[in-house]
C-alpha cells in the first residue's frame, strides 16, 4: 500500500483525516495556510506540517521531490482555486489524487435563496433587507463589503477571532459593531441569539455540512422567519471522489 501521503488539511474534517491515517500506519505531510491551522494539526502526533501556501507549480515540485505517493484533498468545499491546483499538481507528479468531500446538508423551504457565487449572493442579499449577516468566513468578506449592490446596506460578518482576520476586518473598513468574532461550532440557540442582536433581515451562507454548522443556521434563520442566501458549491470534476473516510482509505489501498 501507498504509505507517504500529502494532505491538505485545512478543516475539522481534514485533522480528523490525519488522525486516522497516521494510526493506519502513514506517513503523512498535512498542509495548512495560517499559523491557527498549524497549531490545531500540531495536536496530532506524528504529522509533519507545511503552513507555507502552494501554487499548483510549488505544489508539484513538493510532491515530486518528497516522492508523496498520494495526495488527499481534504480542504474545503469552497476552496476550488485550493482543489483545482491539488488536482493539477497531482496529474503533473503522476501520483494519486483523491478528494474527500464532506456530505451537504439537506436545503428546502421557500424562504431559501440559492445562488452561484459571492458576487450574486450580495445582489440577491441587497434584494431581501438593509441588515444583512454574513457567514460565509473571512476569504470572501473583500466581495461582500466593496459590493456596489451592498453600498446601503448595514453588513454583520462571523470571523474567527484570529488577529490576522481582524486585522483584515479592519482594513476593509468594518467597525467593532459590525463584526462577531468568535470559533464555532454554534448552537441553533445561539445563532438565533446572534441574528437577533444584530437585527438580521438576510442570513448569507454556504452549504458548509454539518460539520460547518449549515444546519443549525437554516434552523435558526427558520425560527426567525429571516430569509437565507445559499451560495451552492463551487462544480468541480474530481478524479477520485470519497464520502467517508473509509472511503479514502478504500482509495489508498487500491491506488498500490
Amino acid at each position: 500500500m501507498n504509505r507517504k501521503i500529502f494532505l491538505i488539511a485545512g478543516t475539522q474534517d481534514g485533522r480528523e483525516l490525519a488522525k486516522i491515517l497516521l494510526e493506519r500506519g502513514f506517513d503523512v505531510t498535512a498542509s495548512v495556510v495560517s499559523d491557527y491551522g498549524r497549531k490545531l494539526l500540531e495536536t496530532c502526533a506524528g504529522v509533519k506540517i507545511n503552513d507555507k501556501p502552494l501554487d499548483a507549480d510549488e505544489l508539484e515540485k513538493i510532491l515530486r521531490d518528497g516522492k508523496f505517493n498520494a495526495l488527499v484533498d481534504a480542504s474545503h468545499p469552497y476552496a476550488q482555486n485550493v482543489s483545482a491546483n491539488a488536482i493539477r499538481a497531482a496529474q503533473v507528479a503522476k501520483i494519486f489524487y483523491v478528494r474527500y468531500e464532506r456530505a451537504q446538508i439537506e436545503v428546502t423551504g421557500e424562504n431559501i435563496f440559492r445562488v452561484e457565487s459571492y458576487e450574486a449572493a450580495a445582489i440577491k442579499a441587497s434584494e431581501l433587507g438593509k441588515n444583512i449577516f454574513l457567514t460565509t468566513g473571512s476569504r470572501s468578506l473583500k466581495i461582500f463589503v466593496e459590493s456596489p449592490a451592498l453600498k446601503d446596506c448595514n453588513l454583520t460578518v462571523r470571523i474567527l477571532p484570529t488577529a490576522e482576520v481582524l486585522a483584515q476586518c479592519e482594513t476593509l473598513g468594518l467597525s467593532p459593531k459590525q463584526i462577531i468574532a468568535m470559533q464555532g461550532a454554534f448552537s441553533t440557540a445561539l445563532n438565533v441569539e446572534l441574528f437577533r442582536h444584530a437585527n438580521a433581515e438576510v442570513i448569507v451562507t454556504k452549504n458548509s455540512g454539518q460539520i460547518g454548522g449549515a444546519d443549525t443556521k437554516l434552523e435558526a434563520a427558520k425560527i426567525l422567519n429571516l430569509p437565507v442566501v445559499m451560495i451552492n458549491r463551487p462544480k468541480i470534476f474530481y478524479p477520485n471522489l470519497a464520502a467517508t473516510f473509509d472511503d479514502v482509505l478504500k482509495f489508498l489501498e487500491g491506488s498500490q
